[in-house]
């Protein structure tokens, strides 16, 4: 066996080592113990307005992508229509968000494909909790939302009364959050399967996917475009790395060495060159900025960012 052949077989079972445990308890837990149908046409016209985009852009983003699996339209219809009353986000879209964010990760090939196995993981756990919800009627709310979070403003109480009103325990992240608390069903010194530890894991993934695309679609003033392996590798340092240890930051770097060059994004938006590319992610991140900003209050709010 080649040098070569050597080296992509080291790579490959790094990956897979990283794939299955990527998101697990924040991969250190392991390391350590060894929707409805929508018209989106004004939503995206007033996302795009606010960035400066042109209506090439807003035309792209509502016809879809002929060929693809991933579809951007599709991605961006989902973060629109997930954020929910004054400060809450609605699970159902948020979970099709992420349906077709691992689309996306599945398309950059097998190797970073296999990161994406272990968000579905973490979707499906949410998803059958609120099945597992839907089908309890003691899993129905009725709770006392001072005794969640005794520091909770009145505004804040008012608002997520008005959640729990109409909804489920996994109708919205904050409806999530009280059920879960409510229940204690969250541990904050122990690893479990609450829906709120798993929204966490996935919490951290979307900032990295939001600053990796964030950093694509950046055109520079002068110079060169950086590789988008480079990008993605940025991103990691600055969001999940913190989270994972020596050993894993070093495997999920070599993970991204397979990152295709950025010829590759533009055909998966159907674009045709940096400029367009540039107006359709800045709509898409601007939309992944909200969901994501919402969702860090709540759990900030209830003192969730470091669950095991």
């Amino acid at each position: 066996m080649g040098v070569k052949s050597k080296a992509a077989a080291a790579i490959l079972i790094l990956l897979l080592f990283l794939g299955s445990l990527w998101f697990q308890g924040g991969l250190d837990y392991h390391w350590d113990s060894c929707l409805k149908g929508y018209n989106e046409a004004n939503k995206v016209n007033h996302v795009s307005s606010s960035n400066g985009t042109d209506g090439t852009a807003v035309s792209q983003l509502l016809e879809g992508c002929p060929g693809q699996t991933f579809q951007v339209s599709l991605l961006l219809s989902h973060l629109l229509a997930a954020p929910a009353y004054t400060s809450d986000v609605l699970l159902q879209p948020y979970l099709s968000s992420w349906d077709e964010l691992v689309k996306f990760m599945d398309a950059l090939g097998p190797m970073v494909g296999l990161i994406s196995k272990e968000i579905e993981t973490k979707t499906t756990i949410i998803r059958q909790l609120a099945l597992t919800a839907e089908e309890d009627p003691e899993a129905e709310l009725g709770l006392d939302l001072h005794s969640i979070n005794p520091v909770r403003t009145e505004g804040e109480t008012k608002n997520t009364l008005e959640v729990l009103q109409h909804t489920n325990a996994y109708h919205s992240v904050r409806s999530m959050i009280a059920a879960e608390m409510n229940q204690g069903l969250v541990d904050f010194h122990h690893q479990t399967d609450s829906g709120c530890r798993t929204l966490l894991r996935l919490h951290r993934a979307l900032l990295w996917l939001k600053l990796f695309l964030e950093r694509l679609a950046e055109t520079p003033v002068a110079g060169r475009l950086s590789n988008p392996a480079d990008l993605c590798r940025e991103a990691y340092q600055s969001t999940l790395a913190k989270h994972h240890t020596w050993f894993v930051r070093k495997a999920a770097e070599l993970a991204f060495i397979a990152m295709p060059e950025r010829g590759f994004f533009f055909r998966l938006v159907c674009v045709q060159n940096q400029k367009e590319l540039s107006a359709v992610l800045n709509i898409v991140v601007k939309a992944i900025g909200e969901v994501y900003d919402r969702t860090q209050t709540a759990l900030e709010e209830n003192g969730m960012l470091d669950l095991p």
